[in-house]
């Protein structure tokens, strides 16, 4: 998402933002300050307000309109033929001779999502749901007998970054190097970054494209039964995939693979504990999984923002959005519109209303969103399944980006049953927590 040149804001002073936000504000009588701490801890308050007072807002920080009602942002992620994911995105990429799917528009990006859907088709999805579940079981009990541990840390990153490296064929033991290289490379996704970021982002994308010419050059000898495998056999082709979009595509899976998933984990688990009762309704009512992760998906989306630019001048609610023109379609606000959802800030697991805009609409939407469901299910249903009673020891620390939302960390508290498994193993433990040292 590029709605303006990195270096702008970093031009402008204190007095300037403020006559942009007062500008804002005098206009609608509302502003979308991306750079508010307010904003980055909890962004649904705002989404509200600009949701009653000014459904099609002109963001002035970064010259943008802003939607924040569900028909408008389905309306618009919907229709690629007005609205386009060319510019979206490509500002920073200085490295990148190629861009992937999500940057594209037809007929380049039908070509290349054809070539990897193959890879996310229902049965080669539902395929992989034993070694996820192996993957799962594998973490929880590298936390055995710890009775307070980060979740983020040892289990919402590693796990589906450990699926998707399967997937490519790459080393999973480079876990640590894929994490930096993730956290890097989504601020590109951002709208507002300093220096330092770009930098991070630039450095970390030539980091992870040298990594990838490595198994590419291995692949190339020696193909295996991997994804990496697969597209370079389509690359051979010619007219079909050339090398900078088999780099910039295998980026895109690494780290869209990672971020939508780790979010999701930490931003459910973290509404759930928040939602003392949620909690122990679904784990009185197992059967209610594919539902709550609807719902923990709708209730904090993992994907807050999505940008497009407008091809030709389009009226919205009489409004006039221009040929050209930015248009940021907030997910997270459009999950909250009590038009579309009943008593919207309220965490039900049982929602009947389960049509979220979490991953996107029309040709765009997330061609991994089954992977993440399940991967979702399989991880809630082993916490769930591990640990009697969950709580919150420490309030996170929220990730400080506004387009993907997370936690960098989400400290628990745990027990056990007296009764649980490990590795195959019968083992008895006392529900009660261990005592504390302080």
């Amino acid at each position: 998402m590029d709605f303006i040149p990195r270096t702008v804001f970093e031009l402008l002073r204190p007095v300037a933002k403020r006559a942009l936000l007062t500008r804002e504000w005098l206009e609608s009588g509302v502003v979308f300050d991306l750079t508010s701490k307010d904003v980055l801890a909890n962004p649904y308050p705002t989404y509200q307000r600009l949701r009653e007072r000014d459904p099609v807002h002109r963001m002035r920080l970064v010259n943008a309109w802003v939607l924040t009602r569900y028909e408008d942002v389905q309306a618009v992620l919907q229709d690629h033929h007005r609205f386009s994911n060319q510019e979206a995105g490509a500002g920073d990429r200085e490295y990148t001779k190629d861009r992937s799917m999500l940057d594209l528009d037809p007929p380049d990006h039908t070509r290349l999502r054809s070539l990897v859907s193959k890879a996310f088709t229902p049965r080669s999805v539902a395929a992989l749901g034993p070694r996820i579940e192996k993957i799962v079981e594998g973490l929880l009990d590298d936390v055995n007998g710890e009775d307070r541990f980060d979740l983020i840390d040892s289990f919402a990153f590693p796990l589906p970054i450990i699926v998707i490296a399967e997937m490519l064929g790459v080393p999973a033991e480079d876990l640590d190097r894929f994490k930096d290289w993730s956290n890097d490379i989504v601020l590109s996704l951002e709208p507002i970054l300093t220096r330092e970021q770009r930098e991070r982002f630039r450095r970390s994308e030539q980091e992870l494209y040298e990594y990838f010419e490595g198994i590419i050059a291995l692949r190339r000898q020696d193909p295996q039964d991997d994804l990496v495998s697969a597209l370079l056999a389509a690359e051979e082709e010619g007219d079909r995939l050339s090398h900078g979009e088999l780099l910039a595509t295998l980026l895109l899976l690494l780290v869209a693979g990672n971020e939508t998933t780790r979010n999701l984990i930490g931003n459910g688990m973290l509404a759930l504990l928040r939602n003392p009762g949620e909690l122990q309704r679904l784990q009185g009512e197992p059967e209610l999984i594919e539902a709550a992760i609807d719902e923990l998906l709708r209730y904090d989306s993992p994907v807050q923002l999505d940008g497009r630019t407008a091809l030709e001048d389009v009226e919205l609610r009489g409004k006039i959005i221009g040929t050209g023109q930015q248009v940021v379609s907030v997910v997270g606000a459009a999950n909250r519109d009590p038009a579309a959802f009943s008593d919207p800030d309220r965490l039900d697991i049982g929602r009947e209303e389960k049509s979220h805009i979490s991953f996107g609409r029309g040709i765009h939407y997330c061609l991994g969103a089954s992977l993440a469901k399940l991967e979702g299910r399989i991880a809630f249903e082993g916490l769930l399944e591990r640990f009697s009673s969950m709580r919150l020891a420490a309030e996170p620390q929220q990730r400080k980006q506004v387009v993907l939302r997370g936690v960098e960390d989400l400290i628990v508290e745990v027990e056990r049953p007296s009764h649980f498994v490990v590795a195959g193993v019968e083992t008895f433990a006392s529900v009660e927590p261990a005592a504390s040292n302080s």
